[in-house]
């Protein structure tokens, strides 16, 4: 096994965060704007850098582009605030947490696991929706790429492994790059940098509409450690592992 690149999403594909997420962004708007969050559309799949610029937009101001980057800067000042919500709302996905740790547990001569993410969140709201439930052990945070780099989650994959090349010195080129994901975003993401995809049926949408899209494996959820393991590698997984 060569050393391969692992990128999770987050919503709904290692927790449900139960909406934390838009409570930072009325949070983050009324501070800046001293009045109520114009509703976005469909947020699943989509950066925080295109909901951002969607909700400047639709509140009317002017020249919404230039805003993005001192809202996002708001945001990420009052993320560390949602952690109390986080442990009494949201959930780890069932099976996450020993997914993440049976690929670390891989790590060795024959090649190198980097687990990270990929991720329309801000990194600071990724942190507070994972750390709180656990999920960071495994995780190298700077080898992922985060929702503030661009509105095209496509240009995240470019980033995540420049970033993951910057720390480990491999290219991680082609599909040893490997996206875990909710949503035919994910997909088109990987398909669209020679990535290898795998869906995970755990959002609000199907088994049948992510093969659609053209993953290479899905899941039905992240409980069955072995054929999690088994569709992120692409080859048999040892019986005794878990």
């Amino acid at each position: 096994m060569a050393s391969i690149l692992v990128l999770w999403d987050v919503d709904y594909t290692l927790v449900d965060s139960d909406g934390v997420g838009r409570m930072l962004y009325e949070t983050a708007f009324f501070e800046m704007f001293g009045r109520e969050l114009p509703q976005p559309g469909l947020m699943s799949g989509r950066t925080d850098s295109a909901i951002a610029l969607e909700v400047l937009t639709l509140a009317g101001l002017p020249e919404p582009r230039q805003l993005v980057s001192s809202f996002q800067k708001v945001m990420a000042a009052h993320a560390p605030e949602l952690a109390g919500a986080v442990r009494e709302q949201a959930r780890a996905l069932p099976g996450a947490a020993a997914a993440l740790t049976a690929l670390a547990s891989l790590n060795g001569p024959a090649g190198r696991i980097v687990q990270s993410l990929l991720t329309g969140n801000i990194r600071p709201l990724a942190e507070v929706k994972l750390g709180p439930l656990g999920l960071l052990d495994h995780l190298d945070l700077d080898a992922g790429a985060y929702g503030d780099v661009h509105e095209i989650r496509a240009e995240l994959v470019h980033a995540a492994r420049r970033n993951a090349h910057r720390g480990y010195r491999d290219d991680f080129a082609g599909e040893a790059t490997i996206l875990v994901g909710d949503t035919p975003r994910d997909i088109d993401a990987a398909l669209g940098t020679g990535a290898r995809a795998v869906g995970v049926a755990t959002g609000s949408f199907t088994v049948a509409e992510l093969a659609a899209a053209g993953a290479h494996a899905v899941l039905p959820d992240l409980t069955d450690t072995s054929k999690v393991l088994a569709a992120i590698l692409a080859e048999p997984i040892p019986a005794s592992l878990p």
